[in-house]
């Protein structure tokens, strides 16, 4: 039986069609669904495996990226959510969705404590909105990464700088709760790219819970799927030609959604 996605969606949440043919390409049975919906009962969160929170502007952005989706999740859906994270569920949120789930305190949730917020993701230190590739570092072994050691993604976001105070900093790095970290891979090398885009500390872009099945990431691998949408894909089509190599159709970044496929394999 293919694992059901729950992709939610509303009130300017934009990368919605994105999750939901990144999880449809693994072999995913995904319906993107309103947040009204389930709050109207029309539709029930027990009945899917992973729940994703895509990327977008909910809400405008309006009292902070993230924050007014978040109470309204918090508000409305708390006993549904606590009963979701209490089974063998997965949960993955990408750019405004991680930040929702950081404001729903869904994670890091040191010590299981859920529905605390212990981090934020502050303006970047820019101040401008970026929208670039970055190549990422995997740090965890949590369920999302498995067999992936680097990938290369874009990021597109005016409010992705990790913050975290300095005692919860520590029990994020105690607990390995630091899922991806931005490096100076081939992107960044070969178009002369800081590595770190926003000022995130110690280099973070993305976290988990203490579980490692949930996760929350500030770039877009839903946007990184297939090799020709890296943005030096014609570069390397000329290379690989020459040296009689065969081009591949997809990049790593499709690791994390068949990994969640996979997660439901093993029992």
């Amino acid at each position: 039986m293919k694992p059901k996605v729950i992709v939610l969606t509303g009130y300017g949440i934009n990368c919605d069609e994105e999750m939901k043919f990144a999880f449809d390409l693994v072999g995913a049975d995904t319906e993107i669904i309103h947040v009204r919906d389930l709050i109207d009962k029309k539709k029930n969160l027990d009945d899917y495996n992973i729940l994703a929170f895509p990327g977008g502007f909910s809400f405008g952005d309006d009292t902070g990226s993230g924050k007014a989706f978040a109470s309204l999740v918090k508000n409305n859906l708390w006993t549904e959510l606590q009963n979701f994270i209490n089974k063998k569920s997965l949960i993955i949120g990408v750019c405004n969705g991680f930040q929702i789930m950081v404001a729903l305190g869904l994670l890091p949730a040191t010590n299981k404590n859920y529905g605390t917020a212990e981090v934020s993701l502050e303006h970047n230190n820019s101040a401008r909105y970026i929208n670039r590739w970055i190549d990422l570092e995997v740090t965890s072994n949590s369920p999302w990464l498995k067999n992936i050691n680097t990938i290369s993604v874009p990021i597109a976001h005016g409010e992705g700088k990790f913050y975290a105070p300095n005692d919860i900093l520590e029990k994020i790095k105690e607990n390995n709760l630091i899922a991806l970290k931005y490096c100076k891979g081939d992107i960044c090398a070969s178009e002369g790219l800081e590595m770190n885009p926003n000022g995130s500390l110690e280099d973070i872009a993305g976290i988990t819970d203490v579980s490692g099945r949930f996760i929350g990431m500030m770039p877009h691998p839903e946007r990184a799927l297939f090799f020709t949408n890296r943005p030096d894909w014609t570069l390397l089509k000329e290379k690989y030609k020459r040296e009689g190599k065969e081009l591949p159709k997809y990049i790593d970044a499709i690791k994390i959604f068949q990994n969640a496929m996979d997660y439901f394999k093993e029992d």
